[in-house]
């Protein structure tokens, strides 16, 4: 049914679970797996905000970035290893987490996006809206939301 499949992830308990069933799916299907993290790129904060000492070192806020996404990216590799399934990783860095999640799945010509929905509701996912809920508003791609 579905051949190549985008599962995206934040590291957060719920992706994991979105994680585990999307490489599921993908070893029932015998699909390939791109697995994506989005980082947001870097944006000098204002003064007050941080450590005085964070302020000017785009390479170290990069650096961290990277290697928090890297460590979310090589345990999917991992997991998808062990059920068999094929996996590419891959790092965004966007400020439009969704549109990122989309130019991804398109780029990567996959047929099924699974991503968490944590579940803000009411005013709190009024104010945040929802990366999940732009996702599934912008996108002609499947979307399997696991929650």
């Amino acid at each position: 049914m579905y051949r190549s499949i985008l599962i995206v992830s934040d590291g957060s308990p719920l992706s994991e679970k979105a994680v585990k069933a999307g490489l599921r799916m993908a070893r029932d299907f015998g699909a390939k797996v791109t697995a994506l993290n989005v980082q947001a790129p870097y944006q000098p904060p204002i003064a007050g905000e941080v450590p005085a000492a964070f302020l000017h070192n785009p390479t170290e806020y990069d650096k961290l970035v990277r290697e928090a996404s890297e460590k979310i990216l090589d345990a999917i590799a991992e997991a998808a290893s062990v059920a068999g399934v094929s996996c590419e990783t891959v790092t965004e860095f966007d400020h439009s987490i969704h549109k990122a999640i989309i130019r991804v799945a398109k780029s990567y010509r996959c047929d099924l996006i699974v991503m968490a929905s944590h579940g803000h509701g009411g005013i709190k996912g009024l104010l945040l809206g929802s990366e999940t809920t732009k996702v599934l508003n912008h996108c002609q791609i499947p979307v399997l939301v696991h929650r």
